[in-house]
């Protein structure tokens, strides 16, 4: 097989993907190609509809499926279950599809589904989530341990080194939660000693959160900061808890609790531009779909990627499985929370 060029079309559309360290082998894909078209047939699971983040994430995928008119099989969600999301693989399998993309929410007990996938010749995209074992094409996801960083440097400066801050974790089972938790951990300690991290364990549960802050502000009414990792689960308690307390204080004012979330959710701007918290990291909701589809149309197309930069400002890394795609997640504050480059604020055009 000889390298194509670097630069790859996604569809018939225009998205340009990666420059100079991409190179492409065509396996020959027209036994997987659908009559519409001779698109090959893509299956699209969604992880779950109770966050904003991810509602925001499923109207891209509708809308780029559409835009770039691809062939996707009737999409599936597999509302943050594994048993259904091998049940919803499992019915792409039988339908015909080529390639899979999917954002299992527990990282570690997909991997038997995965290798069923490998061995049937059907390539996963995995978004924003990192499978811990079994093959996959490509996993499109930001650096979540800059994630964890950059609200431990936010909360760290917000605070001048000292205080409580009441960290809202994400599930343990997901690296996501797992890389969050521990690069947020790894900051404090080095560049914060003075501040005091009070994990609370949430898998991504929103009345979870809430009842363990509650308890959480009754021992510790002195506490400064709150490190939300999910706001399209976690934004919403926190506030009307807070309110509730009379703890929802603008910024800058005294008794102000610094607030700092994960997400760039359209409410977490409002909450930015309230002064209600301070800032979000901001996860390409938009960009997961885009690159999500691009990549799920590649694989069933048989071409292939190396590690490298991109020309969408990520980077390419290797994985003991596969490979990633590191998108960018800026962190937003009062700033530059009104700059139209943010997906958050765009949501709906």
């Amino acid at each position: 097989m000889k390298p194509r060029s670097a630069r790859i079309a996604a569809t018939a559309a225009t998205v340009v993907v990666l420059a100079g360290f991409a190179t492409a082998c065509n396996r020959g894909s027209d036994s997987g190609s659908s009559a519409s078209g001779g698109k090959p047939a893509l299956g699209v699971d969604l992880p779950r509809a109770d966050s904003d983040f991810w509602n925001s994430y499923a109207q891209y995928i509708k809308k780029d499926a559409s835009s770039q008119g691809l062939n996707t099989l009737p999409v599936s969600n597999s509302q943050n279950d594994v048993t259904k999301l091998v049940a919803n693989v499992q019915v792409f399998q039988n339908t015909g599809a080529k390639a899979v993309v999917m954002a299992p929410q527990d990282t570690g007990a997909i991997a038997s589904t995965l290798d069923q996938l490998s061995a049937k010749k059907i390539p996963v995209v995995s978004v924003d989530t990192r499978p811990d074992k079994g093959n996959v094409y490509m996993v499109v996801r930001a650096d979540n341990k800059a994630y964890g960083t950059k609200a431990c440097e936010f909360l760290g400066k917000q605070l001048h080194g000292k205080g409580k801050v009441a960290e809202l974790q994400g599930a343990l089972s997901s690296i996501n939660g797992r890389d969050r938790s521990e690069a947020f951990a790894a900051c404090m300690k080095e560049k914060f000693p003075g501040i005091k991290v009070i994990e609370l364990a949430t898998d991504w549960k929103g009345d979870v959160a809430s009842a363990k802050l509650q308890s959480t502000l009754a021992a510790n009414p002195d506490l400064a900061g709150i490190y939300m990792q999910a706001g399209g689960v976690f934004l919403q308690p926190t506030l009307v808890l807070l309110q509730q307390k009379g703890l929802l204080k603008p910024a800058g004012r005294p008794g102000h609790i610094a607030i700092v979330s994960n997400d760039g959710i359209p409410q977490e701007f409002d909450a930015i531009r309230k002064g209600d918290i301070d800032a979000t990291v901001s996860q390409p909701a938009d960009l997961y779909a885009k690159y999500a589809l691009f990549y799920a149309q590649a694989a069933a197309e048989g071409m292939t990627f190396k590690p490298g930069p991109t020309d969408h400002r990520s980077t390419i890394i290797s994985l003991p499985n596969g490979l990633e795609d590191q998108l960018p997640a800026p962190l937003v504050t009062k700033d530059n929370v009104d700059d139209k480059s943010l997906w958050g604020n765009n949501v709906g055009e």
